[in-house]
């Protein structure tokens, strides 16, 4: 059962989890960062066996293709748990993908590609050249850290709940907010490109071959996109460039594996994938805080730009107005005020620091979301809507959606963070409904 696997390094990692809160001191050793790449990558290889029992027609393609049908050698087994350049901080990826690394079919090509595509590679190997992208990554990381030994000196975490915070102004205290979570992220995202520069050295990074210019991909096993992260214009693209190959796991190790077979995804899988990632992170109140407040973050989010950023698109060839360069600078300094806002309490991690530093800034990100709300379940809604089918020409067409409003709009978490919670809430409040309605029929017959 790979629940079992899964509730045994879960369990494993929470007592690890357990032990460094007890301890609560930034100079003790920590192994909890390792073994989260682990759980990872051991609980996704006891699925892949699961699905290499059942019959391929009640697989789906990803399934199919990760599927593990007969186990392997202890050595390669070892090797994939134990892959270096990867060990510590990640990236986590399959067993399947170390498989064709390890015995280069990664490397071959597929038959739309032109042979004279081929990469060059050095001397009789089949992995291509990867010294001057692994190279860049390298730079690329340690540029990272020397930005974040600069910075950190100026915003440590330690200022925000010092009374020294308080000599600011609100907007002196929200720029060093910002700040200090900017410099946090700055470590992540140098040790992530270092590590995957190291997988793109061994060549495990290699992600195929463009068809048409014969350029080399090496993003395979990409974990973080700090450009969009930092210029991330809604909540959705904040988190799905942050911590790619933990969302990737969320989605189909936790998120897809809970529903039914036949069934679409519902609340029950949201709220499942919602406590994985929070087990995962820790038990510090300071994840929950983030957590919840980001779910809701992410509805207010979605509701903006569903009713006021059509305003700013052209209804006939969906060409951005003039005015759109504003709506998407607006958009960019609210989505990062607000983020830096709601991961504050994953720096500071106590319940009372982290409620202390939202008051020192006045709650802003909360009062404005519970204000969003509020007039998003008003008539004020609706009128909105009305102005927008106007506009299109014809009501009876409805909507019109882009791209990014798609994927604003699905229903997947991202990273544990439910993308619309009070559709989830309706969905439990009619599970529950169901459920009673069945007992009463049961009991009357």
């Amino acid at each position: 059962m790979p629940w079992l696997g899964f509730a045994f390094v879960m369990g494993h990692m929470s007592a690890s989890h357990i032990a460094r809160q007890l301890v609560d001191s930034p100079s003790s050793v920590d192994i909890t960062g390792a073994q989260m790449v682990l759980l990872m990558k051991l609980s996704a290889f006891c699925w892949n066996v699961a699905d290499g029992q059942l019959p391929q027609d009640q697989l789906s393609d990803f399934q199919k293709e990760r599927r593990l049908v007969e186990l392997p050698s202890l050595l390669d087994y070892t090797g994939y748990v134990l892959f270096f350049p990867a060990l510590l901080v990640g990236p986590a990826f399959d067993f399947a993908d170390y498989r064709k690394w390890l015995d280069t079919s990664m490397f071959d090509l597929p038959p739309q590609v032109d042979p004279s595509k081929k990469p060059p590679v050095r001397m009789k190997r089949k992995i291509p050249r990867s010294g001057t992208p692994a190279a860049w990554k390298a730079a690329s990381g340690l540029g990272w850290i020397g930005l974040f030994m600069f910075l950190s000196a100026h915003y440590p975490i330690t200022y925000l709940t010092s009374p020294s915070l308080m000599d600011h102004s609100f907007f002196g205290r929200v720029w060093i907010l910002h700040m200090t979570g900017l410099t946090a992220r700055l470590k992540y995202y140098g040790v992530w490109s270092l590590t995957e520069g190291a997988c793109i050295l061994a060549g495990l990074g290699y992600n195929g071959v463009d068809p048409v210019t014969g350029k080399v991909s090496w993003n395979r096993l990409q974990n973080i996109n700090p450009w969009g992260v930092e210029t991330a214009q809604n909540t959705r693209a904040y988190l799905a460039n942050w911590n790619i190959n933990t969302n990737n796991w969320l989605r189909n190790y936790v998120y897809l594996r809970v529903t039914p077979k036949g069934k679409k995804p519902g609340f029950r899988a949201s709220l499942m994938t919602f406590g994985t990632s929070a087990l995962w992170h820790g038990f510090y109140p300071g994840y929950y805080l983030s957590f919840i407040l980001a779910s809701f973050i992410q509805t207010v989010a979605k509701n903006y730009r569903r009713y006021f950023r059509a305003f700013f698109i052209n209804p006939n060839g969906g060409f951005p107005t003039p005015g759109k360069v504003y709506y998407d600078c607006l958009s960019y300094i609210v989505t990062q005020a607000a983020m830096s806002f709601t991961v504050a309490p994953f720096l500071v991690l106590h319940f009372t620091g982290s409620t202390l530093l939202w008051s020192r800034v006045y709650f802003y990100t909360i009062l404005g979301t519970a204000l969003s709300m509020a007039f998003f379940a008003s008539p004020a809604k609706q009128a909105l809507r009305k102005q927008l089918e106007e506009r299109q020409g014809k009501a009876s067409h409805g909507l019109t959606r882009t791209l990014s409003q798609d994927s604003l709009s699905g229903r997947e978490p991202v990273l544990g963070v439910s993308a619309d919670p009070q559709r989830e809430i309706d969905e439990a409040m009619e599970e529950i409904k169901a459920e009673v309605e069945s007992r009463q029929r049961r009991r009357a017959l």
